[in-house]
């Protein structure tokens, strides 16, 4: 598993008038335990803490206080930096920043290249990886040529040639259309349930986190919420105060019980809300 175990990390900013740094806490004693197999989904509003936490998990950034497991490798050990970065594959918000060759294979292959895997194996990976994204149709394109899911998809893909048994995503779908979100979900989900790979997942969309196994929500660098979705989206007053929304089905759902439609207040899904009606009908 991942383990954050009462980890404090913070920043420092220049202050005004030659006046000493300002340090700002992002947390301070934050726990959390992320089981293999799982999906799950890190909510909170900017500045909330779960993109810092996120970089934790790989050893992009250390706590000062506190430790962070990956397999039980701790992250501030530079001689388990490597085996942690397999472990742990990390995918950004914009796909561009993470391509770099000029064709979609050679993108894949390129992380296994510079392992010095052998090129046979580099080509099963290869052909896999694009197939587990369904971009196999494109393996001879020019990725600036493709659209923004299709980029996010050809850059999660080279994320697994690295073969990692977890892989955070901050943020993936944030610069997409509806199309290339639905995308970028659907290779998630067959990520997690065919391949039975560890996910997690950091997004400002309530239908995404809808999706997951379990939906831990931030506010201030603290975990103020952490259970499976059906019983965090229930809770729609509390987190509306948090600065969040819940799906929009939920919504729907939570506004017709203020009118008296006796409906189930855990809604999450249109097609629950679908049968919910019918059978209120």
């Amino acid at each position: 598993m991942i383990q954050a175990e009462n980890i404090t990390y913070s920043y420092t900013e220049d202050a005004a008038d030659g006046k000493p740094q300002l340090k700002t806490y992002v947390f301070q004693g934050l726990n959390l335990e992320i089981q293999k197999g799982s999906f799950v989904a890190v909510l909170g509003h900017n500045g909330s803490g779960k993109s810092t936490l996120a970089k934790h998990f790989n050893a992009i950034l250390l706590p000062e206080g506190g430790k962070v497991y990956v397999n039980g490798m701790d992250t501030a050990d530079e001689k388990l930096l490597y085996d942690i970065r397999k472990a742990a594959g990390m995918v950004f918000q914009n796909p561009d920043n993470q391509i770099v060759a000029a064709i979609v294979e050679d993108e894949v292959a390129f992380a296994p290249e510079n392992l010095g895997v052998e090129p046979a194996e580099i080509r099963r990976r290869v052909d896999e990886c694009l197939k587990i994204v369904g971009m196999s149709a494109f393996a001879d394109a020019t990725p600036s040529r493709l659209s923004g899911g299709q980029k996010q998809r050809v850059a999660i893909a080279s994320v697994l040639a690295m073969e990692p048994e977890y892989i955070i995503l901050d943020e993936p779908t944030a610069m997409l259309d509806p199309m290339g979100r639905r995308e970028v979900l659907s290779t998630i989900k067959k990520l997690n349930k065919r391949q039975g790979m560890t996910v997690v997942l950091i997004t400002h969309y309530m239908d995404e986190a809808a999706e997951a196994d379990r939906v831990v929500v931030m506010q201030e660098g603290k975990i103020v919420l952490d259970d499976v979705p059906k019983q965090v989206f229930r809770q729609v007053g509390l987190v509306k105060k948090l600065g969040l929304d819940v799906p929009q089905v939920t919504e729907l759902a939570y506004e017709l019980r203020r009118y008296g439609i006796d409906i189930p207040d855990d809604i999450i899904t249109v097609e629950e809300c679908t049968e919910a009606l019918l059978r209120y009908l």
